[in-house]
């Protein structure tokens, strides 16, 4: 459901969330023969959650039955039966490895009878299309799944339709997933993820789960462990397609002591609601439309909001984190001051690994232009592992980059060039072109003051 462009991870750039809409959609961002092949992710490595089931049946209605815009939907959908994915267009090579993998974890956690082929009678039909057009009929969008079309020339005439509306449908037949066949192999994979995990399941973000897809941050580039409980929840024989909010309600207690046993004893969190106007100042501050004056002082709002609110959270990390993106080009020493606090209060949240990592690219970022090697190096080297577990190889080739300028820092040039060359692979995949590799790898070492490329 998210309609912005998102640069994984330019260190310089702005990270966006998206506009609330009915249209479920990811939001956006991408040979030299010099480079190194391309590196893939092989066996996935999701964290199993824990999560109380209190808050999960509370999480699990709100994602349910009400859309990201705010509209309530009035039925529970789901398909009924195994279901059929075939993928037309121009699809990349990666897309069917990832597509491949996709398909396998959703069997095997989720428990969904899921499988490829070639029928035109496909529940879910994939079209691989260029981003050129995908914008002509969501400016906004990376990438979206809409309900009973099957090709994206049929989207601007039906989209304000019952035919495509989700507070129509009960039982999910056929939809069409549409997908960038010229962005990176990165982009492309998180699309997949994310439209397909909505194409089966939830249609709405919440602000307040850290550890899902379904949150419009866009830190998590797959699904998750706590994602595929929720499909497997989603996809319990004890619900059916139609089914109220009560009845669902009624039923998931059962369901949940059943697939999470472990949450029947735990305390629950209980994560207060996000108010509209929160997420109102994070669009404003992070979303198109603003110019930065104006999305300073929206990024203000959300930090003054989530002070008001007492939160000790991932929101009020979020907030700072977004504080910290819009202030670094003005004032640098505010900027870090903004991303110290963040990863404070990411690191009071058990399971935000991978924001503090994102995070840390942002520090590490401002040491290696201050000539403190050690200090950067520090700061990146913990955060390694945690971006290949979570799958990001942008954010995994980015720290490797300035991990090679912090070990150039320190004298140590053998240990930076294997640094920097084992970044490429990954970078291949995070960013896509070879220009976009190239200039990543500019971008990062113009920080280094000691080279004289500042």
């Amino acid at each position: 459901m998210r309609r912005i462009v998102l640069p994984v991870c330019l260190m310089l750039g702005a990270c966006m969330p998206a506009v609330p809409t009915e249209t479920a959609s990811r939001a956006a961002p991408f040979s030299d023969t010099s480079l190194p092949p391309m590196k893939t992710f092989s066996v996935p490595r999701p964290t199993p959650p824990v999560q109380s089931n209190s808050d999960l049946a509370q999480d699990f209605l709100d994602l349910t039955f009400t859309l990201e815009s705010g509209r309530r939907l009035p039925y529970f959908s789901r398909f009924e039966g195994p279901i059929s994915v075939r993928v037309t267009g121009k699809p990349t090579a990666s897309m069917g490895m990832d597509l491949n993998r996709l398909l396998a974890r959703l069997r095997a956690e989720a428990g969904i009878d899921i499988h490829l082929t070639d029928s035109p009678e496909a529940n879910v039909t994939i079209q691989a299309v260029t981003r050129a057009d995908i914008r002509r009929n969501l400016p906004h969008a990376a990438c979206f799944v809409v309900p009973n079309i099957t090709r994206v020339s049929e989207y601007r005439k039906a989209r304000r339709s019952e035919r495509t509306d989700w507070g129509k449908i009960r039982t999910r037949e056929r939809l069409g997933i549409f997908l960038p066949s010229d962005a990176s192999p990165q982009e492309v994979r998180d699309c997949l993820h994310e439209e397909l995990a909505q194409a089966l399941g939830p249609l709405n973000d919440l602000y307040r789960l850290h550890d899902s897809v379904f949150n419009d941050d866009n830190i998590h580039a797959v699904l998750t462990g706590y994602d595929m409980m929720i499909l497997r929840i989603y996809y319990a024989p004890e619900f059916s397609a139609g089914m109220t909010r009560g009845q669902v309600a009624a039923r998931l207690p059962a369901v949940l002591a059943r697939i999470n046993p472990a949450g029947q004893n735990l305390p629950p969190r209980r994560v207060g609601s996000t108010p509209r106007s929160w997420v109102l100042a994070v669009q404003t501050a992070l979303g198109p439309g603003a110019n930065p004056p104006e999305r300073r002082r929206a990024a203000e709002q959300a930090l003054q909001i989530a002070r008001t609110m007492g939160w000790n959270d991932h929101r009020m990390a979020f907030s700072h984190y977004a504080m910290g993106r819009l202030t670094q080009r003005v004032d640098d020493r505010a900027a870090q001051d903004h991303f110290t606090a963040a990863d404070h209060y990411y690191a009071q949240v058990p399971g935000t690994d991978i924001h503090r990592a994102f995070v840390a690219s942002q520090l590490a970022a401002f040491a290696v232009a201050q000539g403190r090697g050690q200090d950067a190096l520090s700061m990146v080297t913990p955060h390694l592992n945690t971006s290949a577990r979570h799958e990001n190889a942008a954010l995994l080739a980015t720290l490797m980059m300035l991990r090679a300028e912090a070990l150039d820092l320190l004298g140590r040039a053998d240990e930076a060039e294997s640094s920097r060359l084992d970044s490429l692979g990954w970078a291949r995949y995070g960013f896509g072109a070879d220009w976009a590799v190239h200039a990543k790898l500019r971008e990062v070492a113009s920080l280094n003051p000691v080279l004289g490329r500042n």
